[in-house]
């Protein structure tokens, strides 16, 4: 048993919009065993003064894809798998560095990369993950362009390692029923159009009630869920209706879809910085031109979307999307979304709403007895400045997760 204690710090725990000070937590193992205030400062094997420091959950983002090594979805097959895993856990590695103690992956990690950081052969957050994500034919995680064709085995299109196409109820039940099999944390289908694949546009519907059904059903089968790419309200209503619980994007959401949300209690993840990124430099990092003329058509409502999202009190978690080098620009986010929502909503999306988005409410995301002991102690204050969270790192003294400290410039 190794007992830490951090103390003198200024704690944000993740729910109340107070900071706390001169707060001491101790830490047994991988686990707050207590949060307390003033008086004497518990002993421990190693104690950590933070010197009125902000002291808060290791944050998570809901929406990462760690082999999106390239902005170029389609040519990542081209790779072998080793190199791709290999560019993947650098980027898992920049997460953690960032204060990212927790990610969900939407496609393309699997239970390999996910025991790699487990076991430590990678430094990167927690992973949960959704194998690869489900995509009709010619839907948004078909990358072939429209000269391709192919009549073999889908496991062999370059696209495989990220996406498994089916077609049909029977093809999605299998497709689904795989990823679980494999370990996926929750099953990610594509039910709109997007910006990085090659052939449809933003508003094509994808998937039928029936298919998007069948995954439901398989999901909820293994006590989880169905996340879905969706970007307009007819495309979100009809996943929401037959029971998808997490809608990523939702840039063109309107009011009566957000009231179904609210009604259904499901949640909405905008990822509002891949967009602006994508606007600026997509096409450097290998965004291919006709992606990049579609980034227009979804970054501009993406903020208007999570504005409303908030003021009508819809689940909102944070997500950042990002692809190939501009996975620098993941902290980034905070600072759009505040620009339409107070700094402590925009904390609690990336930490107590995230985690019980990932059914880990209570174990993730607080500064609680009982919680994993993923922190983080930030020079500034997030609560007044969100802004100090931006960047790689820079203003983080501290980083732990599972008790661990991963960074200590305390010393």
């Amino acid at each position: 048993m190794t007992l830490t204690v951090l103390h003198n710090a200024l704690l944000f725990d993740g729910q109340s919009p107070d900071l706390v000070d001169d707060t001491y937590v101790v830490i047994e193992d991988d686990r707050i065993k207590e949060v307390g205030q003033g008086g004497v400062v518990p002993k421990g094997d190693q104690v950590i003064d933070l010197g009125g420091q902000v002291l808060m959950p290791g944050l998570i983002d809901a929406h990462v894809h760690l082999i999106a090594t390239t902005a170029d979805l389609g040519s990542i097959g081209n790779d072998p798998a080793s190199l791709t895993a290999m560019r993947g856990g650098r980027i898992a590695e920049g997460m953690l560095q960032r204060g990212f103690t927790a990610v969900r992956d939407a496609g393309g990690a699997d239970w390999g990369m996910a025991m790699a950081i487990e076991e430590g052969l990678i430094a990167g957050p927690r992973l949960f993950y959704s194998g690869r994500v489900l995509s009709q034919t010619g839907g948004h995680g078909d990358s072939r362009p429209r000269v391709y064709d192919w009549e073999g085995c889908q496991c062999c299109l370059p696209s495989a390692q990220f996406t498994a196409i089916a077609d049909g109820v029977d093809e999605v039940r299998k497709a689904a029923r795989t990823e679980l099999r494999r370990g996926a944390t929750q099953i990610k289908i594509m039910a709109s159009g997007g910006v990085a694949s090659p052939t449809d546009p933003i508003w094509n519907l994808q998937y039928s009630e029936e298919e998007i059904a069948a995954a439901v059903w398989e999901a909820t089968s293994w006590r989880t869920y169905v996340m879905a790419h969706a970007y307009t309200p007819e495309a979100i209503s009809r996943c929401v209706r037959l029971g998808v619980r997490s809608i990523e994007h939702g840039n063109l959401i309107d009011r009566a879809s957000l009231e179904l949300m609210r009604e259904k209690d499901a949640w909405l993840v905008p990822t509002l910085v891949t967009y602006n990124s994508l606007h600026k430099y997509g096409a450097d990092y290998g965004l291919p031109p006709v992606s990049v003329a579609k980034v227009d058509d979804v970054r501009i409502q993406g903020l208007e979307a999570l504005a409303l999202a908030h003021e009508m009190g819809v689940n909102i978690g944070l997500g950042t999307d990002l692809l190939g080098g501009m996975h620098k620009d993941q902290s980034n986010e905070f600072v759009i979304r505040a620009q339409v929502m107070p700094e402590v909503d925009v904390l609690r999306s990336a930490t107590s709403q995230n985690a019980k988005l990932l059914n880990m409410e209570g174990e993730l995301g607080v500064v609680a007895s009982g919680a994993y002991a993923d922190l983080i102690a930030v020079r500034g204050n997030p609560l007044e400045d969100i802004s100090c969270l931006d960047g790689q790192g820079e203003a983080l003294s501290l980083i732990l997760k599972g008790g661990v400290i991963l960074k200590n410039d305390m010393a």
